[in-house]
């Protein structure tokens, strides 16, 4: 080996090994959103989010109505949980109808749909019999049961027409008849224009206006060809402002359409006054100062202004949330479905829940006219009630019938208590609460 000049062994050039590429670092925003789309496409997200959707705003409803009917009830002389009371009882009857709905077949409720839909029809034309319809708010549209029970044969008109609407319509395509426009709008839209003409005998434009929705989405399902949705949607307007036009009360609720003139508009300038006073979380559950004789039907119509003084703006959002996600829900089961009664229905279902959704908080913002629809689930009424949740009965059993959904049902294993199937046999064995190993599961929800 050669020395150098200084009597040193030369220096040995140390060779550089190239660099490892480092992993990307997870980020964890991203992570969160892969984790969320996946539970966003499981198969029964859409049953989840109608389930827990509908009992959420059903349960906040309650508490609510209890809230704001209180003063009303009072200066009554009633009970200060009459409303609530009644509300609860419809609510305990429609969970049964609901569960007695989402476990029903699907023929099942499309043999139902005729006999709603004249029940329905004997029940309004009843309503303009004097002695038997009696008016509530100047609308003769409401059928005494004894004592403080009512019932309004209107609402029950929205199931009616959505079911046989389904079902004519999926008959009709069953046969391919849905290319010709004759086949297409009848008898769907002269029944329909038969039920809007009882229901504006007793003066309910409101109802009416979701009845059209329906009539509306169940054409725009079926495919209904622009022109001819132009048509019926002009036919459908003309009528409309000829109602107004025709109506001084209708009239001076156009006229209130973002006016700030408590004098002219108390209703609608109050219910403003409510949703600012809230803030961003509210004066307090109770602690509203409007329901104390300031704010006409403080449980019903207003309840979401009375929910935004008292929860404030997280509140009120909460609740806008739960809507939105209960709409994407029944438009997921109704785009996911190879049953064309299925999709009918579901479209229906969800046209009459979002249009009243968006027609009642828009007149509480200010945004549309008051048409006295009230909050679906929500406000305060039975007769509204009970068909809502019959209606969300049909999209749970319509979202557990998709095929990805019964299969991850049918990957459920018994739990709490019962027998495991299909094991070796031997001493009786009971699950418990001790962790045991993961056991793997083929791709689908849990």
């Amino acid at each position: 080996m050669v020395s150098s000049r200084t009597g040193r062994p030369p220096l040995q050039r140390v060779t550089r090994r190239p660099p490892v590429p480092r992993p990307p670092r997870d980020n964890p925003v991203r992570r969160l959103y892969t984790r969320a789309r996946r539970a966003w496409d499981r198969p029964l997200t859409a049953y989840y989010l109608i389930l827990g959707g509908s009992l959420l705003i059903t349960v906040l409803g309650l508490v609510m109505v209890y809230s704001a009917s209180q003063i009303t009830a009072l200066q009554l002389s009633l009970p200060g949980s009459y409303f609530f009371r009644k509300q609860f009882l419809a609510a305990a009857i429609g969970a049964g109808l609901l569960l007695l709905a989402s476990r029903m077949p699907v023929k099942l409720h499309r043999a139902l749909a005729y006999p709603i839909l004249a029940g329905s029809v004997f029940l309004m034309i009843l309503v303009q019999i004097p002695g038997i319809g009696m008016a509530v708010n100047g609308n003769q549209n409401w059928i005494s049961l004894g004592g403080s029970f009512q019932i309004q044969p209107s609402e029950f008109g929205k199931l009616a027409l959505v079911l046989w609407g389904a079902d004519l319509l999926a008959r009709k395509q069953d046969k391919r008849l849905l290319t010709q426009w004759k086949h297409m709008l009848v008898p769907l839209v002269p029944v329909t224009f038969m039920l809007l003409g009882l229901i504006m005998l007793g003066g309910d434009m409101g109802t009416a206006i979701i009845l059209t929705a329906i009539l509306f989405g169940l054409l725009w399902i079926a495919g209904a060809p622009t022109r001819l949705f132009v048509g019926v949607l002009s036919v459908a307007a003309l009528i409309g402002v000829i109602l107004i036009k025709t109506s001084p009360n209708r009239m001076a609720r156009l006229t209130c359409l973002g006016s700030t003139d408590a004098n002219q508009c108390w209703q609608a300038v109050h219910g403003i006054y409510a949703l600012a006073s809230g803030g961003l979380f509210g004066s307090g559950l109770g602690a509203s100062v409007e329901k104390w004789g300031q704010l006409p039907e403080a449980h019903t119509d207003f309840i979401f202004a009375v929910t935004g003084e008292e929860l404030g703006l997280a509140g009120t959002l909460s609740v806008l949330a739960l809507f939105a996600a209960l709409g994407y829900a029944g438009i997921r089961v109704a785009g996911r479905t190879e049953d064309p009664f299925v999709r009918y229905a579901a479209g229906g279902v969800t046209t009459w829940i979002t249009a009243q959704a968006v027609i009642n908080v828009g007149a509480v913002l200010g945004l549309l006219p008051i048409a006295g629809v009230p909050l679906p689930l929500f406000s305060y009424g039975g007769s509204a009630l009970l068909p809502t949740m019959f209606a969300i009965g049909l999209l749970i059993a319509f979202a557990r019938d998709e095929p990805a959904a019964r299969a991850a049902l049918a990957m459920r294993q018994p739990r709490f208590g019962r027998k495991r199937a299909g094991g070796p046999p031997g001493p009786r064995r009971w699950n418990t609460m001790r962790r045991r190993a993961r056991v793997a599961r083929p791709s689908g929800e849990r």
